[in-house]
């Protein structure tokens, strides 16, 4: 089953380590701290035009990406209970 992150990206949803709100959790130093360590490292993928409203991180093997998503994490939520892109 693949989740579909916005702009054509689509991920594994075995991939998918969280979902997180931009809004709730970037109050906090440890995941801006995170978020930064990601741009910097060339992990942070930005699949959106506008302001981002969530940020879902993957691992594959030893490689973690971090994704910044238009959509609000409900939405990513129902999209992976939805059998809608289950290949």
């Amino acid at each position: 089953m693949y989740l579909h992150l916005g702009q054509n990206v689509v991920v594994p949803a075995s991939s998918v380590v969280g979902v997180f709100d931009m809004d709730n959790s970037t109050s906090s130093k440890w995941t801006v701290a995170f978020l930064n360590a990601a741009q910097r490292d060339g992990r942070l993928i930005n699949v959106c035009d506008d302001l981002p409203k969530s940020f879902v991180v993957c691992r594959d093997g030893e490689n973690e990406t971090v994704y910044l998503s238009q959509l609000a994490p409900s939405t990513l939520l129902k999209r992976s209970q939805s059998d809608s892109l289950d290949f």
